[in-house]
C-alpha cells in the first residue's frame, strides 16, 4: 500500500489533508547565526499556530546536521496533531563548511546513512555519526522510531560544487533503495534544469523532485518547463517584501495556473528564522501563509486550483514510490 512516511508512523496519502509542504522547527546553521530554531515549547507553539491557520500536515525540511531534533519534532506532532514529515540528506556545501567532518564522506557512506534515517530512524543527535556508526535512534512518545519521510539536497547559485554533487548522488541511491520523494534547495531557481539532468541521470525520475524556491525566479516560462519534465515547483517566497512582494508571487501563480502547471506547484513558507516566529518573538509567523496569503490566491486562481497546490499535490509528491 502507498504511504507517507511521518514521524509518527506511516499514513495514507489520503489522509495528510492540507499540507504545508517546506518548514523548520527546529535548524541551527553558521549561515543563520542568531536566528536559531531550538526551543521545543516556542517551535511547538508555532507548530499550533499552523495548524490553527488551516494546515493539516507539514514538512520539517532541516536536513541532517543542522540542528534537527526528531524526538522533539515527534512530540510536537502528536502534541499538536499535525502530521510532520521529517527530511533526511544535506544542505548546501555554505551551511556546513570547508571544516565539517562530512567533507570527506564519500557518496556510500552518505547514502547509508540517509537511507538508515528513512528506514530505521534518525539519530537522537546526528553529532553522534561522528562518534559511531551504529547510534541510539530517535524514538516516538509511543515508542516507535522516527523516521524521515523526505530527502534533500542543496545547490548554490548557478553551481554545484563537488559536495553537493556527492549529496545529489547520495540521495539519488537513497531515493532508489526506499522511494522517498526528493526535495533541493535551489538560489534563484538557478540550476534547476540542470540539478534535474543530474538526478535522472542517477535514476531519480523528474516527478519525484520537488525544486524548493522556484518562485525566486519568477519566471512562469522555466517553471512550466521544469513541470512538462514532471518536476514539482516549491512556492516559498511569500511576505519576503524585500527581494519580491506577494502581488508578484500572485501574478507569477496565476500565470503557471494558466499554462497548465497548476498540478505541480507546492506552497509553504519556509519561515526558518527565531526573528521571523511568533512564538520566537517576531513575525509575521507559520500562520501568514494560511491567514494572509491563500485568502489572495483564492480569488487569483480560485479554490480548486488551491485546494491541488494544498492536498493532492503534497500527497502524491510524498507517498513512497515502490
Amino acid at each position: 500500500m502507498s504511504v507517507v512516511r511521518t514521524v509518527l508512523g506511516d499514513v495514507d496519502p489520503t489522509q495528510l489533508g492540507t499540507t504545508d509542504y517546506h518548514e523548520h522547527l527546529f535548524q541551527i546553521s553558521p549561515l543563520l547565526v542568531g536566528d536559531e530554531l531550538d526551543d521545543e515549547d516556542l517551535s511547538g507553539h508555532e507548530a499550533a499556530l499552523l495548524k490553527a491557520s488551516g494546515f493539516a500536515a507539514m514538512v520539517d525540511a532541516t536536513p541532517f546536521g543542522l540542528g534537527r531534533d526528531p524526538e522533539a519534532v515527534a512530540r510536537i506532532s502528536s502534541g499538536t496533531g499535525m502530521h510532520v514529515v521529517a527530511t533526511t540528506g544535506r544542505h548546501r556545501e555554505a551551511h556546513y563548511g570547508a571544516d565539517h567532518p562530512m567533507q570527506v564522506w564519500s557518496v556510500e557512506r552518505l547514502a547509508e546513512l540517509f537511507v538508515a534515517d528513512v528506514t530505521r530512524g534518525m539519530p537522537v543527535d546526528d553529532a553522534l555519526i561522528f562518534e559511531a556508526p551504529d547510534v541510539l535512534r530517535a524514538a516516538a512518545p509511543d515508542g516507535s522510531p522516527v523516521r524521515a519521510g523526505m530527502l534533500k539536497a542543496g545547490v548554490g547559485y548557478w553551481s554545484i560544487s563537488p559536495f553537493e554533487r556527492a549529496t545529489l548522488i547520495a540521495v539519488a541511491a537513497a531515493h532508489r533503495a526506499t522511494g522517498a520523494p526528493v526535495m533541493v534547495h535551489l538560489e534563484f531557481c538557478t540550476a534547476a534544469h540542470e540539478v534535474l539532468d543530474l538526478l535522472e541521470a542517477a535514476g531519480v525520475a523528474s516527478d519525484r523532485v520537488v525544486l524548493a524556491h522556484a518562485d525566486r525566479d519568477p519566471d512562469a516560462g522555466l517553471h512550466a518547463s521544469l513541470a512538462e519534465r514532471g518536476a514539482y515547483l516549491g512556492y516559498d517566497g511569500f511576505a519576503r517584501p524585500r527581494t519580491r512582494s506577494d502581488a508578484e508571487l500572485l501574478d507569477l501563480t496565476e500565470r503557471v495556473v494558466e499554462l497548465g502547471a497548476g498540478d505541480r506547484v507546492l506552497l509553504g513558507g519556509d519561515v526558518a528564522r527565531r526573528t521571523r516566529y511568533i512564538s520566537y518573538g517576531g513575525m509575521p509567523g507559520l500562520a501568514y501563509l494560511g491567514e494572509r496569503y491563500l485568502p489572495r490566491l483564492r480569488s487569483a486562481v480560485g479554490d480548486d486550483a488551491v485546494e491541488r497546490m494544498l492536498v493532492d499535490n503534497p500527497a502524491r509528491l510524498l507517498t513512497l514510490s515502490s
